[in-house]
């Protein structure tokens, strides 16, 4: 009964303990669905080198995850029949992790094209850098006596063991190194002028995930040296690390996919706000040519914009043969009086005019006068002018400005 009234005493090593599952798989699982996204267009956009290289670090990122769940450790170790192979196995994929960033970070910067010697230097140091230490730790790893399986807690457990000590101390401090690098890189990266928002913003949340993944290892090489001198300071390794380790795979995750996801939204955002401000010119023109643009069901936003275009072009080309040349300037010249610039007052006066050709081909198919307008500027700024046509009220204010000529009923299409 006393020992009920007890109360439980809270520490982070017990937080871990109950929920370190969840601290590799959740990342895992929100890394796969990036990757998952990301596929089609990495599919489609094959020939783009950067987008395969973000791909492969994600791909990178998530065996991470996968092989470093106590579960799967048990079940490498098992398969194998080597007790701990998934210690250098799970410390080659993170070495390898750390080496791609970096080379993915070296690439973005400087381009794909860049072929100078500083550039190609950097390149090989890292490809170099990075096979050797996955090399070292193979060899260390064959050349220690680790009998005992351990899960959670290797880095500490066999911290003072000969050669699984080295095989620690080299994985954390090449990955250190790497980290501090590519880091530098970020940051200086982020500091230069001219950058793309979207570009920006993930330099900026990649910065944070390095420090994330700085700080991973500001505890686990303590904890490790404190085994060397005889104090346990485990708790930061087994209790302190892992949540870091989450929280910068994330972040890192994030950095990668944030240009080129936000990129990607911004233009299709892009195309469907073109093809929606083209709806008013567009039902317009289909006064002229009833037809309209057929539904198709799988076409893309890209599609469908361009069909739009090239209705409301095919509309306006022989519309143009019915449009009043002197009257459209002077609606010019009375949008400007009114306070519209110049390119407002343009589109505008053209607005009008495509509505009063659309009346006199109405009465008239054939025009009376025969002559071959000019058709580049409507043609170019259909845009605008299908912008012009859900102001009504500043089309009434010129037509009713410009006099009895220009005073036919209104016909502006709204929203």
């Amino acid at each position: 009964m006393t020992a009920a009234l007890v109360p439980l005493a809270w520490s982070p090593a017990g937080f871990v303990n109950e929920f370190y599952p969840s601290f590799w798989w959740i990342p895992a699982g929100v890394l796969t669905a990036a990757l998952a996204i990301k596929l089609p267009t990495i599919v489609r956009l094959w020939s783009d080198p950067l987008l395969r290289a973000v791909g492969g670090v994600l791909l990178i990122a998530c065996a991470v995850f996968v092989f470093v769940a106590p579960s799967t450790i048990a079940r490498v170790n098992r398969v194998t029949g080597v007790p701990n192979i998934s210690a250098p196995w799970v410390y080659s994929l993170l070495t390898a992790f750390c080496g791609s960033c970096l080379l993915l970070i070296i690439a973005w910067r400087n381009g794909l094209s860049d072929r100078s010697a500083s550039t190609v230097r950097a390149v090989r140091w890292v490809v170099a850098g990075s096979l050797g230490v996955i090399a070292t730790l193979w060899v260390l790893f064959a050349l220690a006596d680790a009998p005992v399986e351990r899960l959670r807690d290797l880095d500490t457990y066999y911290a003072d063991t000969p050669y699984m000590r080295e095989m620690i101390l080299l994985y954390l401090l090449a990955q250190a190194v790497a980290t501090v690098i590519t880091s530098g890189l970020i940051w200086n990266w982020v500091r230069t002028d001219g950058l793309d928002a979207w570009l920006r913003w993930g330099l900026k949340f990649l910065g944070v995930g390095y420090a994330a993944q700085l700080s991973f290892y500001a505890v686990k090489l303590p904890a490790v040296a404190a085994r060397w001198t005889g104090h346990d300071l485990d708790w930061l390794s087994t209790a302190v690390a892992p949540p870091l380790a989450c929280l910068s795979a994330l972040l890192i995750a994030v950095g990668f996919i944030l240009p080129h996801a936000g990129q990607y939204l911004a233009e299709q955002w892009r195309v469907r706000l073109a093809h929606h401000r083209l709806r008013p010119l567009y039902l317009l023109m289909r006064t002229v040519n009833g037809s309209g643009v057929s539904f198709v069901l799988r076409a893309t936003p890209e599609l469908r914009l361009i069909r739009r275009e090239t209705f409301i072009r095919d509309a306006l080309l022989p519309l143009a043969r019915h449009i009043d040349e002197p009257g459209r300037r002077r609606t010019y010249e009375t949008a400007l009086t009114l306070g519209h610039d110049p390119a407002r007052a343009k589109s505008l006066a053209a607005a009008l005019a495509i509505q009063d050709a659309v009346e006199t081909r109405r009465r008239s198919p054939e025009p009376d006068d025969h002559h071959d307008p000019d058709t580049t500027d409507l043609l170019r700024e259909i845009a605008a002018i299908s912008h012009a046509l859900r102001r009504p009220e500043d089309l009434e204010a010129v037509r009713a400005r410009t006099g009895p000529a220009g005073a036919r009923d209104q016909r502006g299409i709204r929203r």
